[in-house]
């Protein structure tokens, strides 16, 4: 028998079970329905905007561009934003275009700029121009009195031209030397401080490596994919030695892994070589830890792997100073201290 209450005919909860619940079931559908619809609209927008700013809303000048408050250049400037910083346009007005300018990573504005020297994703050749004015700024940065700021220009150029045309025969090559150009600043900057003469690379700041690995992400198997990845060796080195034999040791190995793992990379020569002179580094600093046995085996290493740095097929000064490295050996000439004769 069961135990259950039964609820009383005519009841609250019976009007609601045969009355009130079919209708609040359809009424419940019909929301469920236009919720669906929203949705719908909603993805459609996303993806119509996704589309439509892919396809030209974002550009970036190849000139420094004034930004105004209205479509007048009488009216107030607001500021100026410099090559390879990305606007999104949001209107246009006879010759000008009313956009979003990204002057820093953080700063933002909103105003209106004359609509030229504007290089958008529809642009034609506009991947051999942003090209080619990242070239021209990376010749002023490169130069004793160049333009103030030109090697961050030719930086943000250069990976505009790989982000706007990933399908051009230039995107692998302007991606790698965006980041190329990013690495040796931090580089500069994180050599300089004290950290970078711990002897263990943990103990210092390493360079962003973001960059790079995109590099390799998208261009798997090419040259610029082998150059981002030698790259990133230098967070893997010891600062000062300190006259030990556990940093040369280890990097020798990164060198020398890196040779075999990317035997077609334009780096290979260099690689062998800086494996070549760790090793030859090695005979001198296992004497000091009387350690005559391996100082052999290492003057062997050294020498082997100089050979194969030289034989290249591709001449190269690191072929030549590997040439070099193999008379020192054979001479007997310390490469590593200060010892002399």
């Amino acid at each position: 028998m069961s135990h259950r209450k039964q609820r009383p005919e005519g009841s609250a909860a019976s009007y609601v079970e045969t009355h009130l619940a079919p209708v609040l079931l359809v009424k419940f559908a019909d929301e469920s329905k236009n919720m669906r619809l929203r949705l719908t609209i909603a993805v459609a927008i996303v993806l119509f905007c996704t589309v439509a700013w892919a396809e030209g809303l974002r550009g970036t000048p190849v000139r420094v561009a004034s930004i105004y408050l209205s479509p007048d250049s009488t009216s107030a400037k607001l500021a100026e934003i410099d090559r390879g910083r990305e606007v999104v346009v949001l209107e246009t007005s006879r010759n000008w275009i009313h956009v979003e300018a990204a002057l820093t990573e953080e700063k933002i504005i909103n105003g209106w700029m004359v609509d030229k020297g504007l290089v958008r994703a529809s642009t034609p050749n506009g991947d051999r121009i942003l090209f080619g004015e990242a070239v021209d700024s990376e010749e002023q940065a490169s130069q004793r009195h160049g333009r103030r700021g030109a090697a961050q220009d030719a930086m943000r150029l250069y990976y505009r031209a790989a982000e706007y045309f990933p399908n051009s025969p230039l995107a692998g090559e302007a991606m790698y030397r965006s980041a190329d150009i990013r690495w040796q600043m931090e580089k500069s900057d994180v050599m300089s401080r004290p950290s970078a003469r711990e002897k263990d690379a943990w103990m210092r700041e390493g360079m962003d490596d973001e960059f790079m690995k995109e590099v390799i992400k998208k261009f798997p198997g090419t040259k610029w994919a082998d150059l981002a990845a030698f790259h990133l060796i230098d967070n893997k080195l010891c600062g000062d030695w300190q006259g030990s034999s556990k940093c040369p040791v280890k990097e020798a190995e990164i060198y020398e892994k890196y040779a075999n793992e990317h035997p077609q990379s334009p780096a290979v020569a260099e690689a062998l070589y800086d494996a070549a002179w760790r090793q030859s580094a090695l005979i001198e600093i296992y004497k000091t830890e009387t350690q005559s046995k391996k100082s052999e085996e290492s003057r062997g290493k050294a020498v082997a792997l100089a050979q194969k740095a030289a034989a290249q097929s591709v001449p190269s000064d690191w072929g030549a100073r590997s040439q070099l490295l193999l008379f020192m050996i054979e001479q007997g000439i310390p490469t590593y201290g200060n010892a002399t004769e």
